[in-house]
């Protein structure tokens, strides 16, 4: 599939953008080269391949959560903007209705 510039300026016009016409032919070129690329990775059998599969693995790093008590209840506490006794006071966020 090929785009032409009245395609790439209907697209900027839509998007509310302003371009020369050397982005006007820059992003027609581009535009067209991406289209024949999917176009491409439409000839491929995926009927076995899930949906959430991954090229690469992926993994979250991050650090163990460790608990530790705070050493000076007392000075998180008088921080607070509002508590009640031991605990912070929060507004309520969630109504009974």
């Amino acid at each position: 599939m090929k785009i032409d510039n009245e395609q790439v300026r209907k697209v900027a016009h839509l998007a509310r953008l302003e371009l020369t016409q050397a982005e006007e032919e820059q992003f027609t070129t581009q535009l067209s080269s991406i289209l024949e690329y999917f176009e491409q990775l439409s000839e491929l059998d995926t009927s076995d391949v899930a949906p959430t599969t991954r090229a690469i693995d992926v993994s979250n790093v991050t650090r163990a959560d460790d608990l530790e008590p705070f050493a000076n209840r007392e000075a998180i506490l008088a921080a607070a903007p509002e508590q009640d006794g031991d605990f912070f006071r929060v507004p309520k966020i969630i109504s009974e209705d």
